[in-house]
């Protein structure tokens, strides 16, 4: 390593990462505050993605909630899920025609909005990438689409599912005519 230029970590992890362990943790921001040693302030600032945090303070609060010192600094490890129609872990109701299949359960902290969407081949709409954390949901609901991150799209059909991140550049494509999706973007 350098000695002209150290190595920084990115704000966003550690917010995102204090943020998530935090909420798994079920702890106030000022009782991790306490535990860890650390004054509300500073920890606010760290959530907020602000502050300059050092390693004694990162380490004293990953003791604090109970979780390897990598957990908070550690980039996040996203890959490309897809769920294909009819193959999620499902549970039946015993009393009406029910199924319910669990694509994504919601992490603590997270903030997801539900979109609509309709395609119509033609063009690729390139996204760019999103607020860091961010990750997107989709099921197809009629037609078919090719999406996902640059280099990584997938081709998916009528009840499919796919996961991805969402803080790089990524696209969606019809295949078909009258291609429709149900998107979901979940913020970190």
């Amino acid at each position: 390593m350098s000695e002209a230029t150290p190595v920084r970590l990115p704000l966003e992890w550690i917010a995102a990462a204090l943020k998530r362990e935090r909420g798994r943790a079920g702890l106030s921001l000022s009782e991790l505050a306490r535990r860890a040693g650390v004054a509300k302030s500073t920890l606010s600032q760290l959530e907020a993605a602000s502050g300059n945090p050092s390693l004694e303070t990162v380490w004293a609060l990953a003791v604090a909630l109970g979780v390897p010192f990598s957990a908070l600094v550690e980039p996040p490890a996203w890959q490309v899920r897809v769920v294909r129609a009819g193959q999620g872990p499902a549970v039946r109701s015993e009393q009406t025609g029910y199924l319910a299949s669990l694509l994504s359960a919601c992490p603590p902290g997270a903030r997801r909005d539900l979109y609509s969407v309709w395609l119509e081949p033609g063009a690729v709409r390139e996204s760019e990438p999103h607020i860091p954390g961010s990750v997107e949901h989709l099921v197809v609901s009629e037609g078919a689409v090719k999406a996902g991150p640059l280099g990584e799209t997938v081709e998916l059909g009528p009840g499919d599912y796919m996961s991805y991140r969402a803080d790089v550049p990524h696209s969606y494509e019809a295949l078909a005519a009258g291609a429709k999706l149900v998107l979901v973007m979940q913020h970190m």
